[in-house]
Parts: structure tokens; C-alpha cells; sequence
């Protein structure tokens, strides 16, 4: 039981937020690219991948795993991106700061879901059964490249106060 629930309650919850935070995250993307803050879907993916971060912490385990130093790498962008984006309003060096890290953190979302499609869908697994081969490396990579160009762009052309004036 964690928190009164079920461990498969409680997993399927964790799966459900961590999904909504891909989601949310990903039309903050869009925004972020396309200089438009999106406020509402960008609080939604803040919030929701906190929480996903956090409820990971929630699971029995008896050593720090792979997972809980991503879940505090997340927790510790998402903590700058935050300050970034409420306390400091994106001003000067705030605002790449907030978009290099709300995208990092998203990037680590994809991350866990790449290895998590990689354990729970049999065609998947059959292709890299211990996540050491070429198919689980190509896909890290592939995500990994396309979040390098995607922060690169949207630091870039991110530039909420041009458009607010427009």
C-alpha cells in the first residue's frame, strides 16, 4: 500500500500524471517555439511533472536507483525553471534559463517513457530486451537529438515580452 492505495492503483495514477505532464509539456513546447507562453498548459506541465517526479519517490525500494537520480535531476530543473518563469518573470538570463530547463525536464519524461515502452510493450522488449541495444540506443539518441534542436530553436525564439508588446 502507498498512500492508502493499491500498489497497481497507485503505479497507474503515477503513469496517468506522468502521461498528462508529457502531453501538457509538449503543447508548452509548441509555445515555447512559436513564442507563444501558453500559460495555462505551461502550469499544467510544471505542475503535473513535479508531481510525477515526486510520486516516483513514493515507490518501495531498498537503494537509490537509476530512476530516483532522474526524479532529482527533474525535481531540481523543474525547481529553476520554476523560479525562473514566477520569481524572476523571464527577465534577462531568466528566460533561457526557464526554457532550457522546463524543456530538459520534459526530455527527461520522454526519457523514462522510451525505457519504460522499452520494458512494458512486448514488441519493443523484443528488440532490446536489457535496454543495451542498438534499437534502445537509436531511439535514446534519436529523442536526445531532437530535444537538442528543439532547446536550441525555442531558446532562440522564445521571446515572450516581443510578443506580449506586438
Amino acid at each position: 500500500m502507498i498512500l492508502g492505495l493499491s500498489l497497481s492503483t497507485f503505479t497507474l495514477i503515477h503513469v496517468l500524471i506522468s502521461l498528462v505532464a508529457i502531453a501538457a509539456g509538449l503543447i508548452a513546447m509548441v509555445g515555447l517555439l512559436t513564442s507563444n507562453p501558453l500559460r495555462g498548459w505551461t502550469a499544467l506541465f510544471l505542475a503535473a511533472t513535479i508531481l510525477t517526479s515526486v510520486t516516483g519517490f513514493f515507490f518501495p525500494f531498498a537503494q537509490l536507483l537509476p530512476s530516483h537520480i532522474v526524479g532529482i535531476i527533474s525535481l531540481l530543473l523543474l525547481a529553476a525553471a520554476v523560479i525562473a518563469l514566477y520569481l524572476r518573470r523571464l527577465e534577462g538570463v531568466w528566460r533561457p534559463i526557464y526554457v532550457i530547463t522546463a524543456l530538459l525536464s520534459l526530455y527527461l519524461n520522454m526519457f523514462v517513457l522510451v525505457v519504460q515502452g522499452f520494458v512494458k510493450i512486448s514488441l519493443l522488449n523484443a528488440l532490446a530486451p536489457t535496454q543495451t541495444e542498438p534499437p534502445f540506443f537509436a531511439a535514446q539518441g534519436a529523442l536526445l537529438a531532437f530535444f537538442v534542436v528543439v532547446i536550441v530553436l525555442a531558446t532562440r525564439r522564445f521571446r515572450p515580452a516581443l510578443t506580449s508588446a506586438a
